[in-house]
């Protein structure tokens, strides 16, 4: 089995990994150095871009919106790399909303967020995202398997929408799901997480209590991604249906697929 891309500590992009070596229930593993993952790449630095530019990538896929441009910027670009705009709904989406999470008092985060209205938003987005945006879904893992790896997915943050991205790519795989949440998980991990913004000075703007509210915002749960499984269980009955109903994907586009992006 080939080593992951050693990961490196860039400075202006968060939650960047490889998920090279995750093993398929038949026995084989992805490839290293052929699908990463990452947050958005409109802060990358000089030093960031030549790492980027040196993976050899073919596509960058981004899932943010139109609120994301505004508030983030465009991604770098990186030479001989094509882009791909493909946007996804944002699990906190609404520009009011994020407008809340970043300038909402105590009382306004405890309205929208509190007695486990934020983790219910994020399971609720989880599954709106699987059932509703399968021709996005569709669209990536297509042109993943015709000519777009080495492939770069991100988001605003690498959590939701690219994580969701990634694992149903990475279903169509076979990767075992157990995998697919560890994998998730590493979201979580204090250097690849995004930074939380609130505006104001006050104490109360991030107080323990405001940060709590706004928590699970910026987790990654397993649940939310058991969420998004017991969709595809739940609408299609399972995977296979998933992919072959929901996604249109054939035998002989899995297979082109699987060659691509496993040892």
């Amino acid at each position: 089995m080939t080593q992951q891309i050693q990961e490196p500590e860039l400075s202006g992009v968060r939650n960047f990994r490889d998920v090279g070596g995750l093993p398929t229930s038949g026995g084989r593993r992805v490839k290293a150095g052929r699908l990463f993952r990452s947050g958005h790449l409109a802060h990358a630095t000089e030093t960031d871009a030549e790492f980027l530019a040196s993976l050899g990538l073919h596509t960058v896929f981004d899932f943010r919106n139109n609120a994301d441009h505004a508030l983030e910027g465009p991604d770098v670009e990186l030479p001989g790399v094509r882009n791909v705009n493909i946007p996804l709904s944002d699990p906190a989406d609404g520009r009011e909303f994020w407008k809340m999470v970043r300038d909402g008092d105590l009382d306004q985060l405890r309205a929208i967020l509190g007695d486990g209205k934020a983790a219910a938003r994020m399971e609720s987005s989880y599954r709106g995202i699987i059932k509703h945006r399968t021709g996005e879904h569709s669209r990536v893992v297509h042109a993943l398997a015709e000519d777009s790896v080495p492939a770069l997915l991100h988001c605003a943050a690498g959590k939701d929408r690219a994580g969701l991205s990634i694992a149903v790519t990475l279903l169509a795989l076979g990767v075992e799901r157990e995998a697919i949440v560890a994998d998730y998980l590493e979201s979580n991990a204090p250097h690849r997480r995004y930074r939380v913004r609130r505006s104001g000075g006050s104490a109360e703007a991030r107080s323990p209590e405001a940060m709590e509210l706004l928590a699970p915002l910026f987790d990654a749960r397993a649940e939310y991604l058991e969420a998004a499984f017991d969709t595809i269980d739940g609408h299609w009955g399972g995977v296979d249906r998933y992919l072959a109903q929901g996604l249109g994907l054939t035998p002989e586009t899995l297979g082109r697929l699987r060659e691509r992006l496993l040892d």
